[in-house]
């Protein structure tokens, strides 16, 4: 067995792992990260940019939003459930976390709402060409820093256990490339592996969706929860967890000009044929998710005419879908044509109203009647919900399409309790010496959703925590000198 000595052991080199590995090592203290995969950043590297607030960057773009604004936002959004004092920690640091990572020569080119009623908190990075940016560009920065501070990587490394002395964290046990065991003994300990959002039996365990039936969330390979399983057999108390919640068709991906018209404002049915959510309200992904999981069949479908696909094949969409990499739905038939012959049933094309229910398994009857319902709510008002009246578009002209929207998400949050240290307590609230966790591990700032009012807030909270543990994680190491 091959050994390693180090102030601190991180599990993991995504997103929280490298800010704790940077920040610690930026205190002296010497650390030693170890990746299961072979690349840092995690899916970290897909993301668009992380939540700040108070950053410099805003203060350029006259951004009026401050800490104390942000921080009463989020805990009366969540109804207080949260730690309080974890989150004012993570709002507090973020705007000096987005100058720290500029300083690095991360750009960002600005800071941005995910939809109109959203907070500006989103700060989209920039590539050198001058467009969006993915999150790799940051963890490009940051294991850069982490090497040029020393900090030592074992890559294909999985690691099997934390190792503890008298109730303290003493270091970890890994397997590495070759098959061999690495005991790394540290005195302090930081896990920071991602959360479940890959692991389809924990998903079914911990949430009830069954993914690939009633859930369609991003799937990374590799976030398997074993951060969460380590830490909990090490005496960590478990928090609730909950997912990432959002809507879309399934297999998203595969069809991004069918996932952008079957998001706008339209009329929106569930399996009985019938309205049961304000459609304007789709800005708020999250909200939308929430509203079809309480569905019969955790499912609904948005119904369109051929008038209105035109207008969004031109590009006109009603609502702007950020997380969307197309400008219009230019090829809206061609991926139509292509679900139909890969035999999905997701997507439906008629000549009737009544031919279209009968395809998707819709009431007919009561389809029927909320269609008229619904035209002659577009001629005056909507008396059910009273959606804006620039979103009401009647369904009247042939063909008519139906597309399946299903829960979808970005991964899980929470797992690991830790207080506003990112110290990891145990079920009597006591803290377990030299234990900390950070990012989605022991993300639990959110109550029964995510808080989609203030975009970037998990990228954000991993790194912010990151920082926190890898200080704190540092401070403690001194504090045994």
């Amino acid at each position: 067995m091959k050994q390693v000595e180090a102030d601190v052991a991180i599990v993991a080199a995504g997103p929280a792992g490298l800010a704790a590995a940077v920040a610690a090592a930026e205190k002296g203290a010497r650390v030693v990260v170890f990746e299961k995969s072979s690349v840092t950043g995690g899916c970290g590297n897909m993301a668009m940019g992380p939540f700040g607030v108070e950053s410099r960057l805003q203060k350029k773009q006259i951004v009026g939003l401050t800490r104390d604004e942000a921080f009463k936002i989020h805990m009366d959004y969540n109804h207080w459930i949260p730690d309080a004092r974890l989150v004012r920690a993570f709002i507090d640091k973020s705007g000096n976390t987005i100058d720290w990572l500029e300083d690095m020569g991360v750009e960002f080119i600005m800071a941005a709402r995910h939809f109109p009623l959203s907070e500006p908190t989103w700060h989209i990075l920039k590539t050198h060409g001058g467009a969006h940016g993915t999150g790799a560009i940051i963890f490009k920065a940051l294991t850069e820093r982490a090497e040029e501070l020393g900090v030592q990587f074992f890559f294909n490394a999985p690691v099997k256990k934390i190792l503890k002395e008298n109730g303290r964290a003493v270091g970890i046990q890994a397997v590495d490339a070759t098959g061999e065991t690495v005991q790394a003994n540290a005195k302090a300990v930081i896990v920071a592996t991602g959360g479940f959002g890959g692991n389809a039996e924990m998903i079914k365990e911990i949430t009830g969706y069954e993914w690939g039936k009633d859930l369609f969330s991003f799937k990374i390979p590799g976030i398997e929860g074993e951060g969460l399983k380590m830490a909990w057999e090490a005496g960590a108390a478990r928090t609730h967890m909950i997912l990432e919640m959002y809507c879309s068709v399934p297999r998203q991906g595969d069809f991004w000009n069918l996932d952008v018209v079957f998001r706008q404002p339209n009329l929106l049915v569930n399996l009985d044929g019938e309205r049961f959510f304000n459609e304007e309200v789709f800005q708020n992904n999250t909200f939308a998710g929430n509203a079809i999981s309480g569905q019969k069949g955790r499912c609904a479908f948005m119904i369109i005419d051929d008038a209105i696909k035109k207008q969004y094949v031109k590009g006109n969409f009603d609502q702007i879908c950020f997380d969307i990499p197309i400008e219009d739905a230019a090829e809206f038939d061609d991926e139509l044509e292509r679900a139909t012959e890969e035999g999905t049933r997701d997507f439906f094309v008629a000549d009737t109203i009544e031919e279209l229910a009968e395809k998707a398994g819709i009431n007919v009857d009561n389809l029927v009647k909320t269609v008229a319902e619904y035209n002659r709510a577009c001629a005056s008002r909507d008396a059910l919900f009273n959606k804006n009246y620039a979103y009401l578009k009647p369904i009247r002209k042939a063909k008519f399409y139906a597309g399946k929207l299903v829960p979808s998400g970005f991964g899980s949050l929470g797992g690991i309790k830790i207080n506003h240290k990112a110290e990891v307590q145990d079920d009597a609230f006591n803290v377990i010496q030299g234990l900390y966790a950070a990012g989605t591990d022991a993300n639990s700032i959110h109550a029964d959703s995510y808080t989609f009012i203030m975009p970037g807030n998990t990228m954000g909270f991993a790194i912010n925590s990151g920082r926190i543990a890898g200080e704190s994680a540092a401070d403690f190491v001194d504090s045994l000198a």
